[in-house]
């Protein structure tokens, strides 16, 4: 299934990890990368469910373009636990400006195949998807 804005294609195993993470809770993360030989995107590294958010930021590198999905659980004000799946699109200032523009041009195409993100994060710079981020955009 290419994408005819950009050309990329999604590979299975992406969509299946993701129902593994949303339906049975069985990873905390995803991280996916964009092979750039076969215009694919691909699974890089999924995080247990035991893994936390530094367990997260650590798997995603610091200047390559990638996308994640980050299964947030939270309590709320009235002591509800809670959980938010959250699609973040990292593009770092240092990355590639054609790796920038790939995963851009793909981002919306990728992001209505995993159906069940309900924050979505866009970010240059680790800052912008600090924990307190993300605390913030789950209430």
């Amino acid at each position: 299934m290419a994408n005819s804005a950009s050309g990329m294609a999604v590979h299975d195993d992406c969509k299946l990890k993701f129902l593994d993470l949303k339906a049975k809770r069985k990873f905390r993360f995803i991280v996916f990368k964009i092979d750039e030989n076969i215009q694919q995107v691909m699974v890089e590294r999924v995080g247990g469910h035991d893994e936390t958010y530094n367990n997260f930021l650590a798997a995603i590198p610091a200047n390559e373009c990638r996308y994640a999905v980050y299964d947030f659980d939270f309590t709320t004000d009235e002591n509800c636990q809670k959980s938010k799946i959250f699609f973040i699109a990292w593009s770092p200032d240092s990355s590639r400006i054609r790796s920038k523009m790939l995963y851009a041009s793909s981002r919306d195409r990728f992001k209505r195949e995993l159906d069940g993100i309900q924050v979505e994060l866009q970010a240059t710079d680790p800052s912008e998807m600090s924990i307190d981020i993300i605390k913030a955009r789950a209430i």
